[in-house]
């Protein structure tokens, strides 16, 4: 068994531009578990050498784009390999570069396939340069040297595969080029694939006109591509499912959505993780290595920490929470302590995930947290998300307008290495979307492994794991509630937290505990990965 991992970002280091978000960071820490546990995968993803932006912050609270040049040279070595891709007819050259992810007793390597070759034409060298950029043309155009000079390239350097799975619809042309070596068996190619939708919304899959498919892919797309794909319009999705012995969403309630999305279909679901290796931060690392050494092998070991006593887990939290403080103040002059209970607001600025809703009632906020908490904000929107940036711009601007009523800072340009230090450092992880467009989520479970407490909606791999005041709080579980009562539960919950925090230590130190014990042994990419083995790869 060989299992090749198809997936259109992954999040390796902070250093290598080739993720975007969750989706890329899921990919990294799957191949890391798959590398620890030394399961047989193979990675395949692009080499964006203009990678996902740098995010600059300018005096008006508006998000900058910035797109430095990455040389790969440093971090992975060029094959002598290259496979050609037809795109609009002309032959496009794909060249491959290799990262060898090395884990514990094992070594996962990592494909990545670059077009910036100058052999290939001015605008087919641009396909692999950015991450989630361009028009449709270029979307279709990175997903064919995905999928199918993906596929070519895995023929030449790992002839023995035997699963392709596709983290997410944009790899899912690999199968074309599967039906064409297979002479168009369609059961053969299902027997070969498995697919994991990672959305909950009918504007996350990929949909492309016929006409510009045909324009693209030509030859690649089968007589039968509409009985396959839809019939008005190319789905990924429906493609990948229709060619797929198995799928799965990453959540139980995302499981149930994406059912009710694609009626007829059988999806099932394994909820995400995290590496547990890379997300937790070195004073906790330092703990379980004292008293559950068999955590770094086995992270359900977590689920029994009363041998740690109480003090050192109070200790390795101030620790973290210092470290996390330190860098706040030395980027803003915020002059945050870490005597107060700190609030951590990071991802995606994205509308649905409602990153303003804690300051729908200000006077209500000033009152509760002056003088005893402090919020820390971070996270990027898309270049093309407008509503996504205003969101960051009015988080800034409430935060210049009442900074003598609110202790708040955004931190500018989060990645892997700041997400690193929020997740080690927050008391508290707040999340706040639309249920169920999570489908997900997974930087609150980073927070677990470092003795913080998630305060959410019950929405995504929150709605598994959540014993309400016990390891965590959770805000409502009403999908049809408005945004004001939403807010209303959420002031309720914070009310509740910051009495806890300060007037009963003990208790609070009992969640922290429970967070731990309840949360980790379930919630990572080990147990995740082993799942994915058992239920879909053999």
């Amino acid at each position: 068994m060989k299992v090749a991992y198809f997936s259109m970002e992954i999040g390796l280091n902070e250093n290598i531009p080739t993720y975007s978000g969750g989706l890329g960071i899921l990919a990294g820490d799957h191949i890391k578990s798959a590398a620890d546990l030394n399961i047989p995968l193979v990675a395949v993803t692009l080499l964006y050498k203009r990678g996902y932006f740098i995010q600059n912050i300018n005096p008006f609270g508006l998000q900058e784009e910035m797109y430095p040049y990455f040389d790969p040279r440093a971090f992975m070595e060029p094959l002598p390999l290259k496979v050609k891709v037809q795109i609009e007819d002309r032959d496009v050259q794909v060249g491959v570069w290799k990262y060898n992810q090395i884990g514990t007793s094992g070594r996962v390597p990592v494909y990545f396939l670059d077009t910036d070759l100058p052999s290939n034409a001015p605008e087919d060298r641009l396909i692999t340069q950015f991450l989630y950029g361009g028009d449709q043309h270029t979307r279709i155009s990175q997903e064919t040297v995905l999928g199918i000079g993906g596929y070519l390239a895995l023929k030449r350097l790992e002839p023995n595969i035997t699963t392709y799975h596709m983290n997410e619809g944009h790899a899912v042309f690999l199968t074309l080029a599967l039906l064409k070596d297979l002479g168009g068996d369609r059961e053969k190619v299902k027997s070969r694939c498995v697919f994991t939708t990672h959305t909950p919304v009918p504007a996350g899959h990929d949909k492309f006109s016929y006409d510009l498919a045909g324009k693209i892919l030509g030859e690649a797309l089968p007589s039968n591509i509409r009985q396959l794909a839809g019939n008005d319009i190319l789905n990924t999705t429906v493609l990948a499912l229709n060619l797929s012995r198995a799928a799965n969403g990453v959540s139980q309630l995302h499981g149930e959505i994406s059912r009710q999305m694609f009626p007829g279909y059988e999806i099932g679901s394994i909820t995400n993780g995290v590496h547990h290796l890379s997300w937790t931060g070195p004073e906790f690392k330092a703990i379980y290595d004292k008293y559950v050494p068999d955590w770094r092998s086995k992270p359900e070991a977590l689920g029994d920490i009363t041998i740690i006593p109480d003090s050192e887990i109070s200790e390795a939290k101030r620790k973290a929470k210092k470290r996390l403080i330190s860098y706040i103040n030395s980027v803003s002059a915020a002059g945050f302590t870490d005597e107060q209970l700190t609030i951590c607001f990071a991802r995606r600025a994205a509308a649905y995930k409602r990153a303003t809703l804690v300051f729908s009632d200000l006077e209500f906020l000033f009152n509760l947290s002056f003088d005893r908490v402090q919020f820390v904000f971070a996270g990027k929107a898309h270049p093309q998300d407008q509503p996504g940036k205003e969101l960051i711009r009015e988080i800034i601007n409430i935060g210049k307008q009442y900074e003598n009523k609110l202790r708040m800072v955004f931190v500018p340009n989060y990645n892997i290495w700041v997400a690193g230090l929020m997740t080690s450092g927050a008391d508290v992880w707040l999340n706040t979307p639309r249920r169920p467009r999570e489908a997900s989520g997974t930087s609150g479970m980073k927070v677990c492994f470092n003795g913080g407490v998630n305060m959410s909606v019950l929405d995504g791999w929150w709605r598994e794991a959540c014993l309400s005041r016990v390891n965590g709080w959770a805000i409502g579980d009403d999908e049809d509630q408005s945004d004001d009562m939403a807010a209303a539960a959420l002031y309720q919950d914070l009310d509740d937290m910051v009495t806890t925090y300060y007037a009963k230590p003990k208790q609070w130190l009992g969640i922290m505990r429970r967070s731990i014990s309840d949360i980790t042994p379930q919630f990572n990419t080990h147990r995740m990965v082993q799942e994915y083995f058992r239920k879909y790869y053999r």
